[in-house]
């Protein structure tokens, strides 16, 4: 079994609780490269299949963080579903070089972080109808790292849902704390 094979039995096992149609979304997001794309370049999970292990650090810590803080998620599947497709973005936007290292993909057609993960998945057939909570919970898990421009509106996100700030918190765990 190939490690791209082994990171899409992982996926499908850990989901399978939580979204209906497990394996056609695991079908899915492998055309679309999640279980062998970089989570990033330089800084964490920068080698094939980062991205996968990345969402499912930032996943099962946004499970661990909802069961001992007792987070208000409006559905139960919102933990893992938000962790596993915060950055479903970041599919397309890295490319391998000769020489093995990764670079990020010039003139991309969709641009963004989180508004284009939020695009990406309302344009699969197979997730789920992502809820307002689950929208704003990718839109905005850039947290303070958004442009300046964009605070108040991150401000709103969390009046209105807290389950955002905790979406950032998961993703800066995983991605500076474990560097995943």
């Amino acid at each position: 079994m190939t490690e791209r094979e082994k990171r899409i039995k992982r996926f499908e096992e850990y989901m399978q609780d939580s979204v209906v149609r497990t394996k056609w979304l695991a079908e899915e997001l492998d055309r679309m490269g999640f279980f062998t794309a970089p989570a990033s370049t330089r800084f964490h999970g920068a080698y094939e299949g980062g991205l996968f292990d990345h969402s499912l650090m930032v996943a099962k810590k946004l499970v661990e963080m909802t069961e001992k803080m007792r987070l208000p998620w409006e559905t139960p599947r919102s933990p893992k579903l938000v962790g596993m497709l915060h950055d479903v973005c970041k599919c397309d936007c890295y490319e391998q070089t000769e020489d093995g290292k990764w670079k990020y993909k010039e003139n991309q057609i969709l641009t963004g972080h989180g508004d284009k993960s939020v695009i990406l998945c309302q344009l699969m057939e197979h997730t789920p109808f992502l809820t307002e909570e689950e929208v704003l919970c990718i839109r905005y898990h850039m947290g303070a790292y958004e442009n300046e421009n964009m605070w108040q509106n991150y401000g709103a996100a969390i009046g209105k849902y807290e389950t955002v700030l905790w979406t950032h918190a998961a993703d800066m765990w995983a991605s500076k704390v474990m560097r995943t």
